[in-house]
């Protein structure tokens, strides 16, 4: 009989257990519901998305979309910058709410984290120094040496192609400017970003091929927080009904924004 109440007891427990860890959803919405505050998290060093003004504050298509998102939920929103590769990592370790900050919904991320509908849909594209003429299209650049992000989507269209000389970096600055230098043949990156900072600094490089792979980029939340997502959904759903998406897309971008 104690054998029985002793296995009971065990069961009773592992039961238990397992209940807490599928119902710890919630945690994270009670959490800013409290403090009033939404914890945003992207790297910072990303313009047109996000980066740091003259002033010293974080601005760009995210920050105003963190911003408006914020407001609609009836909390204010706090940015946390953070490395590309601790982004996921710091989320699942809650230093921070979301992460609004360019990330492609891969089926890979999907595994460690959810994610919200897509608020921008782009692509990646080859870019190339003004004079080069001989990479149009993914295939060219076999034999090429190519700049990418380490942890990216670019890093795996990079990788896609037999014989491309792929070179790995932490900062888009960095490989702009050793593409600039002619350390590298050819980077790939997206397409929205390319043509702004080009656009803004005067960049002598340009955009090599049509979209090589399309991206949705979604924000990510920690898994198990499902009434969070649904707030986070609503919200950008009535900010595209209303045509407050629209007006800040065409603010960073000067077009409609790509449908899905």
């Amino acid at each position: 009989m104690k054998k029985y109440f002793v296995l009971f007891v065990i069961t009773f427990f592992v039961i238990s257990m397992v209940a807490g860890c599928s119902s710890g959803g919630g945690e994270v919405w009670k959490r800013i519901e409290k403090t009033k505050v939404l914890n945003v998290a992207f790297e910072g060093t990303y313009p047109p998305f996000n980066f740091m003004n003259d002033s010293n504050e974080f601005q760009g298509f995210d920050v105003d979309i963190s911003n408006e998102i914020a407001k609609r939920l009836g909390v204010e929103a706090n940015f946390i910058a953070t490395k590309w590769d601790g982004l996921i990592g710091g989320l699942k370790a809650n230093k921070f709410d979301i992460i609004i900050g360019q990330m492609t919904v891969t089926e890979e991320r999907k595994k460690s984290v959810d994610f919200t509908d897509p608020y921008v849909v782009t692509g990646s594209v080859l870019v190339t120094r003004e004079e080069t003429n001989d990479i149009s299209k993914l295939e060219d650049i076999k034999g090429k040496k190519v700049g990418v992000g380490g942890g990216t989507t670019f890093e795996e269209v990079a990788n896609s192609v037999d014989g491309a000389e792929v070179k790995l970096y932490k900062s888009v600055s960095d490989y702009l400017e050793d593409l600039k230098n002619e350390r590298l043949d050819v980077i790939i990156n997206d397409q929205l970003l390319i043509s702004y900072n080009i656009k803004e600094n005067n960049l002598p490089i340009k955009i090599a091929s049509d979209i090589v792979n399309k991206d949705e980029i979604g924000m990510a939340i920690n898994k198990g927080n499902e009434d969070f997502v649904k707030k986070v959904n609503t919200a950008l759903s009535d900010m595209k009904a209303d045509g407050t998406y629209n007006e800040i897309y065409k603010k960073w971008f000067g077009t409609d924004p790509i449908e899905n």
